[in-house]
């Protein structure tokens, strides 16, 4: 009779955990972030007002380069009778024209990504949240780039950090562990 009990106990605790793994089975998923991304409402707009403000960069740096054409074209008709004095300003004229070119080039390439940033984050964001959302509400542990292959979502988990260092007998603290502390001289 014992055995029997015993016996009906382990059948009844292996279903038990069999159950239970099957209920907690990982649920994989993909998206393509970047297709979803290009049919996001609103990108036209925000296309409309990035390429407007392209254009009024890229119309600035047209006119410096016409001026600075300009002036190397006068300085080439003209050098032969310039004085030294003449000569050496224009000249120095020219490189500080130049320079300034290159500056206006290099600060342009920087607003223009920080524009593109500003303008396309929030539609990012809304497209993002979106994926996440659609995880949830259909019980998936990770949802992954198509394209890319990059994580897009993953249900929170718990950190191994920890026990990774430790299997590797690392002691170094990590940069959450490190609180600052607070002086509170008066």
């Amino acid at each position: 009779m014992k055995r029997f009990i015993i016996i009906i106990f382990t059948a009844l605790l292996v279903f038990s955990f069999q159950e239970s793994s099957a209920q907690s089975k990982i649920k994989l998923g993909h998206v393509d972030f970047g297709k979803l991304y290009s049919m996001m409402p609103g990108l036209d707009s925000v296309r409309t007002i990035f390429n407007a403000y392209k254009k009024t960069i890229q119309d600035q740096f047209a006119a410096m380069q016409v001026e600075y054409e300009n002036k190397i074209n006068d300085y080439q008709a003209n050098v032969e009778g310039m004085s030294n004095i003449i000569r050496q300003t224009k000249e120095a004229e020219l490189q500080d024209l130049a320079a300034r070119l290159d500056a206006f080039e290099t600060q342009a390439t920087e607003d223009l990504q920080r524009k593109e940033i500003e303008l396309t984050s929030p539609i990012i964001e809304q497209a993002r949240t979106a994926v996440e959302n659609v995880a949830k509400e259909n019980g998936y542990n990770y949802v992954f780039n198509s394209t890319e292959g990059l994580l897009l979502y993953a249900e929170p988990a718990d950190d191994l950090l920890p026990l990774v260092k430790k299997k590797l007998n690392i002691t170094v603290p990590t940069p959450q562990d490190q609180v600052p502390a607070l002086d509170i001289e008066k």
